[in-house]
């Protein structure tokens, strides 16, 4: 029972949730770029290419005799830069709001009436010795 009683809040922990949500949305949007770049960047940028070539689909160019498809390859290289762009320009946002806390400056509470008489007493017994 004791191992239950563990796991369950190891599960119930904000990380663990956190981390399940990071995952769930980084898999919509995964395919949201896929989505991306197979029908609107290929398309519309590598038509011309695909006409020369006499195909309609990116996932048809391979390497002529061989099972070597690097057309899907094209495809993923593609999708993977606009991950990392998106993610660096989600870093990048998060940093800056990261620096505007740290520069904000901190602001001493005035000591309260029983911190003063504290420190004259200490001065005062201070002085005496």
């Amino acid at each position: 029972m004791s191992i239950l009683k563990e796991f369950k809040e190891f599960a119930v922990k904000g990380n663990v949730l956190d981390l399940a949500v990071a995952v769930v949305i980084g898999a919509a949007f995964g395919k949201i770029v896929s989505s991306l770049v197979e029908d609107i960047i290929t398309p519309a940028i590598l038509t011309p290419a695909l006409k020369a070539a006499n195909l309609s689909n990116l996932s048809q160019l391979v390497v002529p005799g061989t099972a070597i498809k690097y057309g899907n390859f094209l495809s993923q290289i593609i999708s993977f830069v606009i991950v990392a762009f998106a993610l660096f320009l989600f870093i990048k946002a998060i940093n800056r709001f990261k620096k505007k806390e740290a520069v904000a400056p901190t602001v001493v509470p005035a000591p309260s009436k029983e911190e003063v008489l504290l420190t004259e007493i200490r001065d005062i017994l201070a002085r005496k010795a």
